[in-house]
């Protein structure tokens, strides 16, 4: 199906950007706090007047690079940043994976060695602890990435090719995308981390890891990968103004976790849904609606297929497309319009074992359906 071959080549693009491979290192619970630091304050509490000259940016880097830091291992490099003054240090899974080494270096000059504590492979996050000096900790303050809006400010700052403390500025250019966790179901497919940030911020090999900043001077993304076609001389892909960072609200939500048992649950549902709906695809489905996601598998015994969600059975006249499947157009009472939306409000609002409504159309009937959230496998 089209569709099929448009997902494969989208995730060979993505998966092109990341920088490393799995981490051999054994996950160790914490050591014992080093003395708190104050952390670095936000340039401008008050939102409704940012910081937006060109002496605003230079005092957002000069503000924000101490909390910001090079990952340095034996099979390659990213970026990260310090999250509490207990030498925390938050970075992308890939950039660590399949280290034996992990070296922290901050802005001063000062280097250590990192430990892995805790590893988040579905939105592709792990936790580094360092033995650092107070002094040489800055963390750095967090957003709230629900309250972003596509046309802001937003600055990168990390290590591309190896070049230290870059910065670089762009906008917010969508939310609510989705991309291939590296977690694997058991039939072999990639789950979905959801709750995306995309942005046209230069972003290119080294990058991953590093924080994306509102222009305030808050944390609201860690930049994760690029779609391009393009590419270096020796292979490595080029920044094409696509590209994507993990929201700080699921970092959030994640990061506490991972550093008190070093991994971390998320919820499941058991459902496949379509990328987009076609008017030639509605049309075929008969859906009384242009907007939802469309179930098209449930996984068996699954929460979804206990809790009575139907995926489509009946054969069309489009290859590999199946009538009668359910429509979710709402959760927990909150419209949806795309599968990505719904995945964005379930990966950064619920657990496994609670319960959502979900609203779907079957036909022209409207019905609300409670489903006890499981645990991906």
């Amino acid at each position: 199906m089209k569709a099929k071959q448009s997902i494969l080549a989208f995730v060979l693009l993505v998966l092109a950007m990341l920088a490393c491979q799995t981490p051999s290192l054994p996950l160790q619970q914490p050591a014992a706090p080093v003395q708190p630091v104050v952390p670095v304050a936000p340039l401008n509490s008050n939102t409704s007047n940012p910081v937006t000259d060109e002496d605003g940016l230079v005092a957002l880097f000069e503000n924000v690079s101490p909390g910001t830091v090079a990952i340095i291992t034996d099979v390659g490099q990213g970026s990260g940043f310090v999250y509490d003054g207990a030498g925390h240090i938050i970075t992308n899974y890939h950039v660590v994976q399949d280290a034996t080494t992990i070296e922290v270096r901050f802005t001063s000059g000062y280097m250590a060695y990192g430990t892995l504590i805790g590893t988040d492979i579905d939105s592709d996050v792990v936790v580094i602890k360092v033995d650092a000096p107070a002094g040489e900790l800055h963390p750095l303050p967090l957003g709230d990435s629900d309250s972003l809006k596509v046309g802001q400010t937003v600055v990168a700052i990390g290590n591309p090719f190896g070049l230290d403390s870059t910065m670089t500025v762009g906008i917010i250019s969508a939310l609510g995308r989705t991309l291939d966790a590296i977690r694997e179901t058991p039939d072999g497919r990639p789950f979905t981390t959801g709750d995306i940030i995309q942005t046209d911020a230069a972003i290119n090999p080294g990058n991953s890891g590093g924080p994306l900043f509102n222009i305030n001077g808050e944390v609201v993304g860690i930049n994760r990968a690029i779609r391009t076609t393009s590419t270096t001389e020796t292979g490595q892909p080029v920044n094409s103004g696509i590209g994507f960072a993990i929201s700080i609200n699921m970092v959030k939500r994640v990061v506490p976790v991972l550093i008190e048992t070093g991994q971390y649950d998320y919820p499941f549902l058991g459902i496949s849904s379509m990328d987009s709906l076609s008017l030639d695809i509605i049309n075929e489905l008969g859906l009384k609606s242009f907007t939802g996601a469309y179930v098209t598998d449930v996984v068996a015994d699954g929460p979804a297929d206990k809790a009575g969600i139907k995926a489509g059975s009946t054969p069309t006249g489009i290859p590999d497309l199946f009538s009668g499947g359910d429509l979710i157009v709402a959760i927990d009472g909150r419209d949806i319009r795309t599968f990505d939306e719904m995945l964005a409000y379930l990966i950064t609002n619920k657990s496994p074992g609670e319960t959502v409504i979900l609203t779907v159309l079957r036909g022209e009937e409207r019905v609300d359906i409670s489903v006890e959230l499981g645990k991906r496998p």
